[in-house]
């Protein structure tokens, strides 16, 4: 089993972050390590070109993205992590595979259609091809598994499609160059959204900084955000079909849930009937409990950006190393002569 994901290093990592991907990373790390196989997570910051960006910070966040994900139990022993522009084979298998990659196909992705909006002509041409280099990405590394979202199982379908046409189009039927990916979606992934508005994903962009529980915020800052969250004025019920229509509280519930490693219909056990007034500080106080190791080994961490650096340039090395067959394959399936 060989799993690759990766995410971008857009700074200020959050709770639905963390629920959503980071934790499961860290739970399929050990997994695979076990079974013997391996796990490969990288800082996508090639993908940061897609869109406007500060050089110095897109930096300084490829840093911070290292502790936190250190601070959250990434293990560089069990794992390999890297930063994509460290290996250049990512970028190289990109245009490889361009020439397989459909305009139709590209076209159709949601997540471009929803960036660019009606100023597709003004979007850089990195935005429109990117899903190619998310294929490479994963296609690279003869991933067998790649751990996805809702949002992104269009990407993998793409990854596969454009590995299926090359493997038909360049191979024979007994010897592919590219193995097609197979979607894992965590039993225990968690769609966490913002505390203002129950029907929006927590996210970084969002300018409130109330909206979501950044893994910097202390406890003071974590039961702030969590008192002044939004709910609705009735008392939590006492069965999960009494949250439907009621996306503000099932969504404390299901964070509360996620924490404390149980069901929602556990947590209303415990806690329906009673109001938030009750609910909250429980909820803020978990949270407290647990995000406080993290908080404080990512102090530590980020306040050491050279023992950072070393580690992207080691976990790079092994990439760059289980990369190399996969490209030489591909550039002799081309046709293409290296010397």
């Amino acid at each position: 089993m060989r799993i690759v994901s990766g995410i971008q290093p857009t700074g200020n990592l959050h709770l639905g972050n963390y629920l959503g991907a980071i934790r499961n990373w860290v739970r399929m790390q050990d997994e695979v390590a076990a079974s013997g196989g391996l796990s490969l997570y990288f800082l996508a910051d090639l993908h940061a070109l897609s869109q406007p960006h500060v050089p110095a910070e897109l930096a300084a966040n490829c840093r911070e993205m290292v502790a936190a994900l250190l601070a959250c139990g990434i293990d560089p022993d069990k794992s390999v992590l890297f930063n994509q522009a460290q290996v250049p084979q990512h970028a190289e298998l990109q245009w490889l595979l361009s020439g397989t990659a459909r305009m139709g196909w590209l076209s159709r992705m949601t997540q471009w259609k929803d960036k660019s909006g009606k100023k597709g002509d003004s979007q850089s041409v990195a935005l429109f091809t990117y899903p190619v280099l998310q294929a490479a990405d994963v296609l690279l590394y003869q991933a067998t598994h790649v751990p996805v979202g809702d949002d992104q199982k269009q990407h993998l379908e793409l990854a596969r499609d454009i590995a299926q046409k090359f493997n038909n189009d360049f191979c024979t039927e007994d010897a592919p160059v590219f193995t097609l990916p197979e979607p894992t979606i965590p039993p225990e992934a968690a769609r966490i959204m913002s505390l203002r508005d129950g029907a929006a994903k927590m996210s970084k962009s969002d300018p409130s900084d109330m909206s979501r529980i950044n893994l910097t915020d202390d406890a003071d800052a974590i039961m702030q955000k969590i008192k002044k969250a939004k709910t609705d004025p009735e008392p939590l019920p006492e069965d999960k079909a009494g949250l439907e229509g009621r996306p503000e509280a099932a969504n404390l519930v299901g964070i509360y849930a996620a924490m404390a490693g149980t069901s929602v219909e556990a947590v209303l056990a415990e806690f329906g009937g009673h109001g938030f007034g009750k609910f909250k500080p429980a909820l803020g106080e978990l949270l407290v409990e647990k995000l406080a190791p993290i908080n404080t080994r990512f102090g530590e961490l980020r306040s050491d950006p050279g023992a950072l650096d070393a580690i992207l340039r080691q976990g790079a090395a092994k990439a760059r190393e289980l990369a190399v067959p996969t490209l030489e394959a591909t550039y002799k399936a081309l046709g293409l002569l290296r010397g």
